[in-house]
């Protein structure tokens, strides 16, 4: 794969304001990074969504949220009508949490009809099914795979970054070889760095869910004037 420019870079970012503690002030200075550095998206919280779509009025980035966040268990009801409330709201994409101890129990069906139903909800709109893959072997990271194709969605994606661990190589590169082509991964929890975007992208992620925007691209910047990337490492999680 060769090297993405910064343009390249920012197009497959979705930057995350998440964290339940942000103030309006914290959430306003990070939908200006957003736009600053002309991400694809930002992914907020529900409850921002409307605040979100206006504020970025006219930047090109733009505004997806969270559905059954962060634990997805939440009933299929609770989830489709949280769904509906988005896509009223603006919101172009939804990041769905499936519905974990149904994946972990086996009940295919039941995990399939979920993320259906989602997918039903969101009208056309871009729905990415979250299997939190740091509480999943790599049997049920497979099988999660399969089933978010089997429910109609469009991308499968690692983890919310709550649940203590994010996304990894190897389970990018077990997922992408679960799905067919018309299914995307995106990749997201301590995806922080220049060379963990790469590192995401050659493993087959064409999405990366972060916080760490502005290190991420100001580091692809720096390779794009010749200036090679610091290896720098934002702090802050997903």
């Amino acid at each position: 794969m060769a090297t993405p420019t910064e343009r390249d870079l920012a197009a497959t970012i979705d930057h995350a304001i998440l964290k339940p503690e942000l103030t309006r002030a914290d959430v306003d200075a990070e939908l200006d990074i957003a736009a600053q550095w002309r991400v694809f998206s930002v992914c907020v919280r529900p409850s921002d969504i409307a605040y979100a779509v206006q504020r970025l009025a006219g930047t090109g980035v733009a505004v997806g949220t969270v559905i059954g966040f962060p634990h997805g268990t939440t009933s299929t009801a609770a989830k489709v009508a949280e769904t509906r409330q988005a896509i009223a709201d603006g919101a172009a994409e939804v990041d769905m949490v499936i519905n974990i101890g149904a994946l972990r129990s086996g009940f295919d069906d039941q995990v399939v009809a979920d993320i259906a139903a989602v997918v039903a909800a969101a009208d056309g709109h871009v729905t990415k099914v979250i299997l939190e893959t740091a509480l999943l072997d790599d049997e049920q990271i497979a099988r999660g795979s399969r089933l978010t194709e089997q429910g109609g969605a469009q991308f499968v994606k690692t983890s919310t970054g709550f649940a203590g661990g994010g996304a990894t190589v190897a389970d990018v590169e077990l997922m992408r070889s679960q799905v067919g082509p018309d299914v995307q991964v995106k990749a997201s929890g301590g995806v922080r760095s220049y060379a963990d975007a790469l590192a995401m992208l050659q493993a087959g992620a064409t999405r990366l869910g972060t916080s760490g925007s502005a290190v991420i691209l100001g580091e692809a910047r720096r390779v794009d004037a010749g200036e090679g990337a610091t290896g720098a490492v934002d702090a802050s999680s997903y």
